[in-house]
């Protein structure tokens, strides 16, 4: 059937129910010349194997034994005089006239099959709830109606239909009824509820039934359908679909509540919305005008709210047809619905018109090969199985555009009850009804995975894009609204609302230490190996320094070297370059020679502060060199007076060097401007002042411009440890005992490890602890409240070109997340989620982290290019100055505005063509029982397939088999890491984050196939090797061929269990096979 353009219009003029019926005529007249007619089985008692789509959920009831997620459910309230007798009549009558109601199903030789009991005693189900006063009769009813829906039915043993009658009064009742699904769809309901009218109208007038014998049945059509499958008319839609979704995504990464269950538990709910009568009609307007239905319309603005949701421009939606082509079908009780895959291709940022164009050619196409069966489909292309999702789409949309049916009774007023209890078959569903008053709407939705909260949004985004669409239908999809005014104004406004600065800045950062100086001169300000400095005498020190530095030609603008150990003279070369007017650029001496060389020559710094032994490294470099140790004689003649304050607030402070995607560092310029406003942020947040301050870091990192400004500001003493790099966690904790240290900031891996070695004693003086730099696990807070409980702890987060820190969180409970959230933003500091148009994403959709406010800096040294495009103009401000920063960081709003890290947009991944965070994966790992550290990196295969690969370092006696299981509970099998390596610590860079590069290659990434080490194989591996190769008639298997990509489906899985069930010692499901769909995961799950 070709729809033309007249064809189209003339559908679109119609009402629902004319188009209903013009269309079921269409269809009529195309089938007749595709498919053979279906006729009566010659044997009406035999056996009868089921129909495909039977199948399928007769697999699923194998999978998920006991439960009730394909229980077709409804409910009708009764007003009026009620015949009971006449009720049951009815109902024996259905059950006598539709054989498959009949039905009960066993597995044969070959698959399952239907068997079919001659008569089957129906009975009424009555339930008298009469006597009980209305609140809690209604409290009862929702009870037993949830209980009974919930109910599981035993396909083995038949009776798959269920009645109950809920007397609530003389003249009130419901009629209940549940069936499974494996014998009813939706159009089914249809036909059971009008068949009880009539029968009920004529029964209770003393009449016959005015029904006529049913000229076949659902059992005759699952035959004919075996028969006709193997036709060329399955090939040749088979070979449509094979084209139409290959290399389709297999998952729609939606932004989840929660995290997705291992396997799916069909919890749902549902969540209405109605579009206003403007809206409605506009979009049939909209419709006709473009030569489309107002299904292609709606599935279109669907596909965009999905787009602008996941960032996807390849979206899979799932639909249903009735697929009741023959006119001997309409009457009949039974599963015929089929599921389309409708592949909505939203590329190149179309306008919205052109999308419905190419929505429209979809949808035509899909329709005319809608009659091979959604399990051919599955088995044909093998895509990865899951028990946590559907193959091939989770998202499915329904336009409900049928004329509703007459359930007038003589005496009687019926009409629908809305059933509370609801399961979701798929991770969202969207269903709109097409009536004479407008549109109307619900999600059905997975209550595993979203919240109710998330769906009114949503209702509320969908409604804002329509809305638009019908206003202007030529706008690029990127361009289109998605967000009601109160919440755009909460993300952009509200939510930016900091605390002002505790007090005002000053033009530059060195003065804030020197009116410290000035009010506690003889206070220690640095403490190092048994040597102090007081305030005073820092102070002077760095006067000097700063005098002849200014006698060298250093100023405002003028970078300087500094490349010193650890000691208090290091303080006194970054105060010194300050208060001269210049800008210092850290140069770590534990760097590798060649690193330390390109830093000084890209910076052009003209002036090296350094000490004796380490000038060496310098000797090829024009830079002049000032020894803090051999020049002591020299700076001892300078004046220990302040000098006359030269730097402004837009003045650099310093230039620090960080990793660039080149391979080589590039120099972030930080003014006086920045880092004053992000060391008086600190003032402002944490109420507890700096008494004493334990510097971990590298001063070439800029978290130790947070711990040497802040506490050198505030009267604190700056203690530095011993030697170079990450001191010795065991031994620091007599170092923060004898300093009596107050604060501390540092990774959160490194934080674990102290509260693991260090005595709880030593750690008593802490009350302010701080971790950034990492994602940090939700289990450090139960670490850290078991060792010091009476010390804060926070989360902070920030690039070294947002200067230090923007956002903070105050960890007061353990978080519920795989992550702790990283807060809200700092003082006049400005957070914005942005999609990759830099429009505000809605709450809980992932979106690039955008930081605006003082703490911005410069830009890159020497980098103009770079710094253009990831320094930006803010687009919400109307100052045309304001610039954001693009940190390349993934986050999304929590409901109450916090903000969770999802890692970096560099470190999503495509494995086996699903979309991977490395961040999410190494959080679920991190949390499991007796895993300490973890990270997770993605490696090559000998066959160039990239697999995950987890490091983690774990207790003793722990089996890494159980890790992946309980991984496995946890994050999607194609997310949690093929081979697990235990290691007993993980290595780090100088900063203490871990050195990925030098993480070993594991060994399982050679492939293992059969022919080159069959014989290393393990006796149980070869058992089902052997039965692998029998079910899928293949010659050779690999231990890591995923069965179900290697030929395995539905059918053979079943035969592969009961076979294997056979052959080992272990009590085994079916879904393991699922779990675990490679011999080697297989035989490790049953052997660990």
């Amino acid at each position: 059937m070709t729809a033309t353009k007249d064809t189209l219009d003339l559908l679109n003029s119609l009402s629902p129910e004319k188009r209903a019926q013009v269309l079921k005529s269409l269809k009529q007249e195309a089938l007749q010349t595709q498919s053979p007619r279906i006729t009566r089985r010659a044997d009406p008692h035999a056996p009868v194997p089921v129909s495909l789509a039977q199948n399928r959920l007769w697999l699923f009831e194998q999978l998920r034994p006991g439960g009730h997620a394909y229980n077709e459910v409804s409910a009708l309230r009764l007003e009026g005089t009620l015949d009971v007798a006449v009720l049951e009549r009815g109902l024996q009558e259905i059950v006598r006239r539709h054989e498959v109601l009949r039905t009960s199903f066993a597995e044969g030789a070959e698959g399952p099959v239907q068997l079919i009991t001659p008569t089957v005693a129906t009975r009424l189900h009555i339930v008298d709830l009469g006597g009980l006063a209305e609140v809690e009769q209604s409290r009862e009813l929702q009870r037993l109606i949830d209980a009974e829906s919930r109910r599981p039915f035993d396909l083995t043993k038949g009776s798959l239909l269920r009645t109950t009658l809920f007397q609530l009064g003389a003249r009130k009742s419901v009629l209940l009824t549940v069936v499974h699904h494996i014998v009813l769809d939706g159009w089914s309901i249809g036909v059971f509820q009008r068949e009880l009218a009539e029968l009920y109208r004529e029964l209770s007038a003393g009449r016959p039934s005015p029904l006529r014998e049913l000229p076949i049945q659902y059992a005759d059509y699952a035959v004919w359908q075996r028969q006709w499958m193997k036709d060329d008319v399955l090939q040749r839609q088979l070979e449509y679909w094979t084209r139409q979704l290959k290399d389709a995504p297999p998952l729609l990464t939606l932004p989840f509540a929660n995290p997705r269950p291992e396997t799916e538990r069909f919890a749902g709910a549902r969540e209405y919305f109605t579009l206003d009568e403007q809206v409605s009609k506009g979009l049939s307007a909209l419709s006709r005008r473009l030569n489309a239905s107002l299904f292609m319309t709606l599935l279109a603005g669907f596909q965009t709210l999905l787009y602008r949701y996941t960032g996807q421009t390849d979206i899979p939606v799932g639909t249903v047809v009735a697929n009741r082509e023959q006119p001997e079908l309409e009457q009949l009780i039974g599963f015929f619905v089929n599921t389309l895959v409708l592949r909505g291709d939203l590329g190149g940022n179309p306008r919205f018109e052109e999308l419905v164009e190419r929505t429209r050619a979809t949808a035509l196409a899909a329709f005319e090969h809608q009659s091979l069966p959604f399990e051919k489909l599955v088995d044909a292309l093998k895509p990865e199985r899951s028990l946590g999702y559907n193959p091939l789409f989770q998202v499915m949309f329904i336009l409900q555009n049928m004329p509703s049916a007459d359930l007038t009774l003589p005496g009687l007023t019926l009409s629908p009850l809305e059933i509370g209890s609801v399961t979701a078959k798929y991770d969202l569903t969207l269903v709109m009804d097409e009536t004479p008053h407008g549109l109307h709407g619900h999600w059905e939705y997975n209550s595993d995975l979203f919240d109710a909260d998330t769906l009114r949004r949503m209702s509320g985004h969908l409604e804002v894009l329509l809305r638009a669409v019908v206003e202007n239908g030529t706008r690029p999809l990127a361009e289109l609204p998605l967000l009601p005014e109160a919440e755009e104004r909460r993300l952009l406004v509200e939510w930016n609302q900091t605390q002002p600065a505790a007090l005002p800045l000053p033009p530059s950062l060195h003065l804030l230490f020197e009116d410290q100086a000035a009010r506690t001169p003889e206070a220690v300000a640095v403490a190092h190996a048994g040597q102090r400095l007081s305030y005073r005498e820092l102070d002077e020190r760095a006067n000097q320094l700063a005098h002849h530095l200014r006698g060298l030609g250093v100023g405002p603008g003028k970078l300087v070297g500094v490349c010193l150990q650890r000691a208090p003279e290091l303080l006194v070369a970054l105060l010194g370059v300050l208060k001269a007017g210049g800008a210092y650029v850290p140069l770590d001496p534990s760097y590798p020679p060649l690193r330390l060389g390109f830093m000084l020559e890209d910076s052009k710094a003209t002036v090296l502060v350094t000490q004796d032994s380490l000038r060496t490294r310098f000797a090829t470099h024009g830079a002049r060199v000032v020894c803090v140790d051999t020049d002591g004689s020299d700076l001892a003649r300078q004046r220990k007076e302040r000098p006359t304050p030269l730097a402004g607030e837009n003045d650099l402070a310093y230039v620090i060097y960080t990793s660039g995607s080149t391979g080589m560092p590039k120099g972030v310029q930080v003014t006086h401007r920045n880092v004053v406003h992000s060391t008086i942020a600190r003032w402002t947040y944490y109420r507890e002042p700096v008494s004493s301050f334990l510097l971990l870091s590298s001063y070439a990192f800029d978290s130790s411009v947070a711990g040497i400004f802040w506490t050198l500001s505030q009267g604190g003493t700056l203690v530095l440890p011993e030697g170079e790099g990450l001191p010795d966690l065991g031994a620091l904790g007599g170092l923060l005992s004898a300093h009596r240290v107050s604060h501390l900031l540092c990774i959160p891996s490194v934080y674990s490890l102290l509260l693991q070695q260090a005595r709880p004693e030593d750690l008593a003086s802490l009350k302010t602890v701080m971790v950034a730099g990492e994602a940090c696990p939700p289990r450090l807070f139960e670490q850290h409240r078991g060792v010091i409980p009476s010390a804060d702890l926070f989360n902070e987060y920030g690039p070294t070109e947002a200067t230090v820190w923007c956002t903070v969180h105050k960890l007061e409970e353990v978080p519920r997340r795989a992550s702790v959230p990283i807060g809200r933003p700092i003082s006049d500091t400005r957070v914005y989620l942005l999609d990759a148009h830099l429009h505000p994403v809605p709450i809980g959709v992932p979106g690039e982290l955008h930081v605006g406010g003082p703490g911005v800096t410069r830009g890159y040294l020497n980098h103009p290019e770079l710094t253009a495009a990831r320094f930006i103009r803010d687009p919400s401000s109307q100052d045309t100055e304001a610039r954001l920063y693009k940190t390349g960081d993934l986050a999304r709003y929590l409901p109450d505005g916090s903000l969770e890290f999802l890692g970096r947009i560099d470190d999503q991944v495509k494995v086996r063509g699903f979309r991977v965070e490395l961040g999410e994966v190494e959080a679920v790992l991190s949390r499991l029982p007796s895993v300490r550290e973890a990270v997770v990196s993605v490696r090559d295969d000998e066959r160039e397939n990239k697999r995950l690969v987890g490091y983690v370092v774990v207790d003793a006696g722990v089996s890494l088999t159980a890790l992946r299981e309980a991984a496995l509970q946890q994050l999607p099998s194609h997310a949690v890491p093929s081979e697990l390596v235990q290691v007993d610590s993980l290595p780090r860079l100088p900063n203490g984050k871990v050195d990925r590069k030098s993480l070993p290659a594991p060994e399982t990434l050679r492939v293992t196939t059969q022919a080159s080490s069959q014989t290393q194989w393990t006796e149980l591996q070869r058992t089902i090797a052997a039965l692998w190769k029998e079910a899928i008639n293949v010659e050779s298997v690999s231990l890591d061929d995923n069965f179900f990509q290697i030929g395995g489906d539905s059918l053979s899985v079943v035969r592969v269990f009961n076979r294997l069930r056979e052959a080992v010692d272990k009590e085994l499901s079916i879904t393991h096979l699922f779990k675990h769909p490679t011999i080697r995961a297989l035989s490790a799950f049953i052997e660990p």
